[in-house]
């Protein structure tokens, strides 16, 4: 029997701390990957998201595509099927995808690197219920790096001033129906992320699985109200693998479930532009040297990431 990834309770950060952060840094070290329940971002919040991203994806394709913006790397906007590629992948991705960014105030020293954000007109409260999600998977990815920070030995507080003006990315994703047996590529390829950590919340139908250390592929689909929380190769990095980033997938499910369309919506929580991605001196060990002796600055270490996958 495969092992399950384990689902933590984020209120015990707050009602028994010590035993909770031994427990969700055993678990990334081993996975990579967690549920988070007992979060207390409302069900309506994410309800309303995802009919307003919906009802986006419903719209006609011409109507899309005046949201889509080549050249910038889909970092705002609307990035149309056919165009994202798991690095090494032969086919694209089976998906759509949507942008929203950060709201930055007006003189941010990071608005070169952090265009302002679209909204369709078409789709009203889209901007609202969009950015109200967007600001609840911050905050609770903030409390999940906190978690993180003490299991490494450092303060609680100690990724706070290195995100909080985070580039990061709020992706609605719709996966269409699958029609036809001969489509010769999955929904999404097997592929890491690029971030610090990735929370995806509602993930509409099954589909998602997780590469364990033995190399067996572990479904993960989240019951009730849990988010899936997994760290991206930007941690793994800080962390010289002491947190790893592990290769996930979306399959395309069997028989009459592929006919159905999938959504998801996760949130890629990035540090500021100008972090600079250096191995922390305590992930670094006689059995672990350090892998990365060269530090890069997290948007430099972005956008070749982002090359790699086609987006620009």
């Amino acid at each position: 029997m495969k092992h399950r990834i384990p689902t933590l309770d984020i209120r015990r950060f707050d009602s028994d701390r010590d035993a909770f952060v031994a427990e969700i840094g055993a678990t990334y070290r081993e996975w990579g990957f967690c549920g988070i329940s007992g979060h207390g971002i409302p069900a309506a919040t994410i309800d309303e998201a995802y009919r307003a991203f919906k009802a986006f994806f419903d719209l006609p394709e011409e109507v899309k595509m005046r949201y889509h913006l080549p050249g910038t790397g889909g970092a705002r906007g609307y990035t149309p099927f056919g165009i994202e590629t798991a690095k090494d992948a032969q086919y694209p991705d089976l998906k759509e995808f949507w942008h929203v960014g950060r709201e930055l105030p007006q003189g941010s020293k990071y608005a070169a690197e952090m265009p302002p954000n679209l909204w369709p007109e078409e789709v009203p409260g889209f901007r609202e219920a969009a950015l109200a999600l967007y600001r609840a998977l911050d905050a609770l990815g903030s409390r999940v790096l906190s978690a993180l920070a003490l299991h490494l030995g450092l303060a609680a507080d100690w990724f706070a001033d290195k995100t909080d003006c985070g580039n990061s990315i709020l992706r609605p994703i719709h996966y269409p129906p699958i029609t036809t047996p001969d489509i010769p590529n999955v929904r999404a390829g097997a592929h890491e992320d690029i971030n610090l950590i990735t929370l995806l919340v509602g993930a509409s139908s099954a589909g998602l699985e997780v590469l364990s250390r033995k190399g067996e592929w572990v479904p993960f689909t989240a019951e009730g109200d849990t988010i899936v929380v997994n760290i991206g190769d930007m941690l793994q990095r800080l962390t010289n693998h002491v947190f790893p980033s592990t290769t996930h997938r979306v399959v395309n499910p069997p028989g009459e479930a592929a006919r159905q369309p999938r959504y998801s919506t996760p949130f890629f929580l990035h540090p500021n532009p100008d972090f600079v991605i250096e191995t922390l001196p305590g992930c670094i060990t006689p059995d672990n040297p350090n892998r990365y002796p060269e530090p890069i600055r997290a948007q430099d270490y972005l956008l070749q990431r982002l090359r790699e996958i086609r987006l620009i």
